[in-house]
């Protein structure tokens, strides 16, 4: 109930008092109006009232019916609680110029649809609002029941629990007694007009006395409660409005700090990572690179997927914040200069082609190193045999035996130099091998390079010496060759029988011992058919090995019938019968040895083909599982049938279903890991390699991580935008009508039809602005989220700035700048200090010191300034 209505009410009850008290309340008592306590009461509340206005202008009444009789004091209080001001009044002293006075006073009234009679619709409006009032506010407090404004307030607690509710620092409402009315009621009445500036208007015994208290001259009272609280409910109300807005904004950078420290943390792990995988310093040995290669498993098993998962949260964080900001009405948040979402990925994107370079160069390595270890050790092996067979060589080629032999020595000596020859040709093949197994260790930077270039070297400069000597001694013996005219054919014939055989038995000892690495079962096989193929020839050595003792047998037998004595001792050559009998001997022997090296060879091979098809059977149901994932993931975010909720529950199960699936995943690694020890590289069985799994597992997790968030996101838009589901269904069919390609976007001309089935009449101007919002990075395309956004931005109703700044207003007492002080006797502490620190210094001309711009910092919330 105004100020105005009391007023007006007050006048209208003096007039027809009697009339209007009659046809209030049937029940009253009618002697009681023409009661003069009654009346007294009535006179001293309205005079209290009127004089609670009137000394803001400087004067008082003391009749009611004298001093306003004229109208000055009439018009003059009409003016102080409207704040209008009234017609001149007339200065006359004539009852003429008094009459007009009121008239004008009035007139005044009538003029804000105030009846002056009885107790209209309007009126009984006023009081049911100022009941409520009382009821909402007493509501919580003992003993206290308002139903009226007549005995409800006898006891003094209504009035008590009023003051007590907006002002709990002037009242201890614990202490107040229920049997001690005349106490309450005059602790009320002194506090109000002591702290409310509220008069005295009523007597406490007056009120206690009487069975039923005035209700006009309580309404009265309670009105000035009213009014005088009016204002601090206005202020709690903005304060509130301020702190819910604050409270938005301190979250959301709270989530933009939380952004910037994850994508930071990110980077620099990228940062520090890629480094690493770009050290492309090559070990020495195979053991130091395995241990590489182990280390950069456990990059890929234990320190790479968590910042996976921080790289998907990251996502995660930056869709759902600028949501927030979004339904908030606030700008769209821009990371740092190098942390948006596409820098993390392109750096990421980085990070993998970096860590794909440097595990093939690892593999490529190992490759080299087992190459080379292989050739060092057949340099080591031919070298070792060579330097066996070239021993005391160079000595028996210098030696002068010939220059005291005799004539068959002579020959013999001959024919033996002649076989040293045929055999020193016979070896020229493994010098040749020995230089270019050397090259090839050169080639491939074998780390011992100079002991393999100087063992080599020096083998060729003793080959090319025992050359020189060989043919020095050819010399000498051809020299004196005429002097020797007999021969003995047989050791000659032995001789030269027993060379190439014992050269062949030398080859074949050293092919049955030669070292060897394949990949496949079908290399081993081949050596397998070519040792097959030598044990074939074994039958025809054997016929040549019995030719050749048999020649030794002729001998003896020629000696042993003209009675030679021997010497026992072969002219032509060093080799005797038994070293051909125990080098066939060898021979055999290594035979069944080399079967059963290539027997475990194909063994091993085998064992590595169970390997490849063991990890092709799990990669070939792996990959396909992800890809059928994958599609259901985009079926069920396309789907239109069922709530956003529906669809929540769907994608969750199949993340608890792909998070189920993980072992299959690391059983996986496992077999790659078992291949991979064992140097298998290729696999015929599957197009699927073990890069292409982490690819598609990790897009699987991000892919369903995303369209989850995509769903919380559009569940938030619904709820604060107030978008019903079915709104939602219409949005996602319209854009899954328009989504031709099915990827989840629209180019801009299906974009354009999509509007225009949607009922939009579009202008090139306005269709230009729209695609600004929608495709801000200019990417050519409209997501789905996008398009969700548009559509919510369009239906849905938001908080302004300009709401912010009333708000703001009624805390600063209407003024243009708001005081330190004001922000934290209005706020919460925190929400205070926020303010105070991101506030700008008022610079207006009616500013006070430390004067705070409210404006610019609304508009800076909604991001309208350059605050």
């Amino acid at each position: 109930m105004t100020a105005v209505e009391t007023t007006m009410t007050y006048n209208s009850y003096v007039i027809h008092q009697e009339e209007a008290y009659m046809t209030q309340e049937e029940g009253w008592d009618r002697d009681l109006l023409l009661d003069p306590a009654w009346e007294k009461q009535q006179r001293k509340t309205f005079t209290a009232w009127c004089n609670s206005h009137l000394r803001k202008a400087g004067t008082q009444i003391e009749n009611i019916e004298e001093d306003f009789r004229n109208g000055l004091k009439l018009m003059l209080l009409l003016e102080v609680i409207s704040g209008e001001r009234l017609p001149k009044p007339d200065k006359g002293k004539m009852r003429f110029h008094k009459i007009a006075n009121v008239n004008k006073a009035l007139d005044y009234i009538c003029s804000k649809g105030v009846k002056l009679v009885s107790i209209g619709a309007e009126e009984t409006s006023a009081k049911e609002g100022l009941l409520l009032w009382c009821q909402r506010k007493t509501a919580p407090y003992r003993n206290v029941n308002v139903q009226n404004f007549h005995i409800s307030w006898k006891d003094g607690l209504a009035l008590c629990a009023l003051i007590h509710r907006h002002r709990p620092d002037l009242i201890d409402y614990s202490k107040l007694r229920k049997d001690d009315p005349i106490g309450n009621l005059n602790t009320a009445f002194e506090v109000a007009e002591k702290f409310l500036d509220i008069p005295k208007m009523l007597d406490a015994e007056d009120i206690v006395n009487t069975p039923k208290p005035d209700e006009k001259a309580i309404m009265t009272y309670v009105s000035c409660f009213y009014h005088a609280f009016a204002g601090a409910e206005q202020a709690e109300t903005a304060a509130n409005r301020i702190c819910k807005v604050l409270a938005v904004n301190q979250e959301n950078e709270k989530l933009m700090e939380e952004y910037e420290k994850l994508a930071s943390e990110l980077l620099e792990w990228i940062r520090r990572t890629i480094p690493w995988l770009e050290n492309r310093a090559a070990e020495q040995t195979m053991r130091a690179m395995q241990q590489k290669l182990e280390d950069f498993r456990d990059y890929r098993r234990v320190h790479k997927p968590p910042r996976v998962q921080e790289k998907c949260q990251l996502e995660i964080n930056f869709n759902t914040l600028q949501t927030k900001l979004r339904l908030s009405n606030r700008p769209a948040f821009m990371p740092s200069e190098g942390k948006m979402v596409s820098d993390i990925a392109n750096a990421w994107k980085g990070l993998e082609q970096v860590e794909k370079g440097y595990e093939e160069w690892l593999l490529t390595e190992i490759r080299r190193l087992e190459r080379l270890d292989h050739l060092a050790e057949k340099f080591k092996q031919k070298c070792s045999l060579h330097e066996t067979w070239t021993s005391g060589k160079e000595e028996l080629l210098s030696q002068k035996d010939f220059e005291s032999a005799s004539l068959m020595e002579i020959r013999a000596l001959m024919r033996k130099h002649e076989a040293f020859e045929s055999d020193l040709a016979a070896h020229q093949d493994r010098v040749e091998q020995i230089a270019a197994i050397a090259q090839e260790l050169n080639e491939l930077d074998y780390h011992d390079a100079v002991t393999v270039n100087a063992r080599c070297q020096g083998i060729c400069d003793q080959w090319d010496n025992l050359g020189t000597l060989t043919q020095k001694r050819r010399d000498s013996l051809e020299r004196v060759e005429k002097l020797w005219e007999t021969i003995d054919q047989l050791y000659l014939e032995f001789a030269k029988r027993a060379a190439p055989f014992n050269n062949w038995m030398d080859g074949a000892m050293e092919d049955l011992q030669d070292m060897f690495i394949v990949h496949s079962i079908e290399e081993i096989q081949s050596l397998i058919t070519a040792h097959d193929q030598f044990k074939a020839t074994l039958p025809e050595a054997d016929k040549e090995r019995m030719a050749t003792m048999g020649i030794q047998s002729e001998i003896l037998k020629i000696a042993q019938t003209y009675g030679i004595k021997l010497s026992g001792i072969n002219p032509y050559t060093n080799l005797s019968p038994q070293d051909i009998s125990n080098k066939w001997d060898a021979v055999k022997h290594l035979v069944p040895l080399r079967d059963q090296m290539l027997q475990e060879e194909v063994a091993r091979q085998q064992a590595n083909e169970r390997l490849r098809r063991q990890f092709a059977a799990q990669a070939n149901i792996i990959g396909p599982w992800i890809q059928t994932k994958m599609e259901e993931i985009g079926h069920v975010s396309a789907d239109i049938t069922g709530s956003l909720e529906d669809q929540m529950n769907n994608l969750k199960q199949y993340e608890q279903n792909i998070i189920n699936y993980k072992s299959n995943i690391d059983k996986l690694e496992g077999d790659h890991q078992l291949s991979q020890e064992s140097l298998i590289f290729d696999n015929k069985h599957t197009n699927y390699t073990m890069e292409h799994i982490r690819v598609g597992w990790e897009q699987l997790l991000t892919t369903i991580a995303r369209t989850i968030n995509e769903v919380e996101n559009q569940i938030l838009t619904r709820d604060a935008k107030g978008i019903s589901q079915e709104q939602l269904n219409e949005f996602r069919a319209s854009f899954n009508h328009f989504d031709r390609k099915r990827n989840g976007m629209m180019d801009p001309d299906d974009f354009r039809a999509c509007l225009i089935s949607m009922g939009y009449d579009l202008g090139e101007v306005e269709f230009a602005r729209i695609m600004t919002l929608v495709d801000a990075n200019n990417t050519g395309v409209v997501t789905f989220q996008a398009f969700i956004d548009f559509m919510t931005r369009e239906t849905a109703e938001t908080d302004t700035a300009e709401q912010v700044m009333a708000s703001f207003k009624i805390l600063a007492s209407d003024k243009s700048y708001i005081t330190v002080d004001e922000l934290r006797r209005e706020l919460p502490l925190e929400q205070a200090e926020y303010c105070i620190s991101r506030m700008t210094r008022y610079v207006g001309a009616d500013g006070t010191t430390g004067a705070l711009d409210y404006i610019s910092f609304s508009s800076a919330l909604y991001g309208e300034s350059d605050l």
